[in-house]
Order: C-alpha cells, then sequence, then structure tokens
C-alpha cells in the first residue's frame, strides 16, 4: 500500500504556504506491520530532504541521530522503517515562515485523518511538535473526542498518558529542521520520549 494513492490535496486552499513543496508519503508499506507513526511539523522545502527521498535526506539523518540516541539499534533509516514504525507530516506543504496558522492545521488535518485511517494496528503515535499535536487534536474534535493532549506547555505534559483512537499520544519536540541540532535539552526529551514508545510497540 502506498499513501500517496490514498490521500492528497486536490483543490490547496489554504494561502501562506508553499505548495510547490507538496508531499505526501509515497512509499510501499504493509498496514497491518505499522506500530508506531510519527507526525512531525510539514513538509520540508527541498524535495530531496525527505523522509522517503534517500538515506541522505536532513529528515532522515536528524530521525535517525534522535532514534540512535533513544537507544534504538539502528543503523540506517530503513533500518527504522523496518521496526515498523511510519513518518509524515500534519501539513503537506511547506512552510513560508516560522510558523504555521491555525486553520492550516485545521485544513490539512483532512488529510492526516484519512492517512491516519491507513493503518489499523497503530499502537503508539509521536506528536513531533506543536503543529501536530494541533492538527491530531483537531481530527479528534472534528469526531467530538475532545483534545488528545491538553493546553500547555509540551515540557510539561511530557510523561503523562494520552489516548488517541486506541493508541498512545506522546507529545514530543520537532526532530528535523535546523532547531533540531541546536537545543541539546530537547534532543534529549525526544530520545526519552522516542525510548517511551519504542519500548510500548516491543
Amino acid at each position: 500500500m502506498n499513501p500517496k494513492d490514498s490521500v492528497g490535496c486536490l483543490d490547496f486552499p489554504c494561502q501562506d504556504v508553499n505548495h510547490a513543496a507538496y508531499l505526501v508519503p509515497n512509499f510501499d508499506f504493509n498496514p497491518d506491520k505499522v506500530s508506531m507513526m510519527v507526525i512531525s511539523e510539514a513538509a520540508p522545502e527541498k524535495a530531496e530532504d525527505y523522509y522517503y527521498a534517500g538515506e541522505n535526506a536532513s529528515y532522515r539523518q536528524t530521525t535517525l541521530q534522535a532514534f540512535q540516541s533513544a537507544g534504538a539499534q539502528v543503523r540506517t533509516f530503513s533500518d527504522i522503517l523496518e521496526l515498523g514504525i511510519y513518518f509524515t507530516t500534519a501539513v503537506k506543504c511547506g512552510k513560508t515562515g516560522y510558523g504555521i496558522k491555525a486553520g492550516i492545521i485545521q485544513e490539512c488535518s483532512n488529510l492526516l485523518e484519512k492517512e491516519l485511517a491507513l493503518f489499523p494496528n497503530v499502537q503508539a503515535y509521536l506528536l513531533m511538535g506543536d503543529v501536530a499535536i494541533k492538527a491530531v487534536n483537531a481530527i479528534a474534535r472534528k469526531a467530538g473526542e475532545g483534545r488528545v493532549i491538553p493546553a500547555g506547555s509540551t515540557y510539561k505534559l511530557r510523561g503523562q498518558t494520552y489516548a488517541f483512537r486506541g493508541a498512545r499520544a506522546f507529545p514530543s519536540y520537532l526532530q528535523v529542521g535546523p532547531s533540531f541540532g541546536i537545543e541539546k535539552s530537547k534532543q534529549r526529551m525526544i530520545a526519552e520520549d522516542i525510548r517511551m514508545a519504542l519500548d510500548l510497540i516491543r
């Protein structure tokens, strides 16, 4: 199963995002074997930096570093995929500025909802950053379920138990982009969150 065959934006209604950088995972998965989903912020500015663009992609490199710091016995990003872990972004287009407006997150959560439905056996959702957290909350509220992750600082919310669609949801920090290599304290917290999620699916 290739998510790109089932998930797509037809009319690109959002402004303030880079439609030229639109990306949906284009990779063949066995949906029954995916037990963890990692949701980060937005598609990269350059397609060659995306999760499924090759081993030298920046999204792959920083994510591999994060998983290795968490103690995962992986040498390549492909090794992570073999563990039954799926990677995507909450917003499928690239950013045009530092932040992403709430309306864009809400609109793109419709695509993310279709994407999540492709994988029936997910046990853990790693929500990497505020945009991912807001997108999953938007999906839950639309279904009348209320917030998955309560309002508040990620620092204070981490480590508590949250549920989403029968799985655990882990609020964390963004593991891709320039800030990952700068903020060492966040690197440690990301590694802790990944470790907890890995322990859950083992």
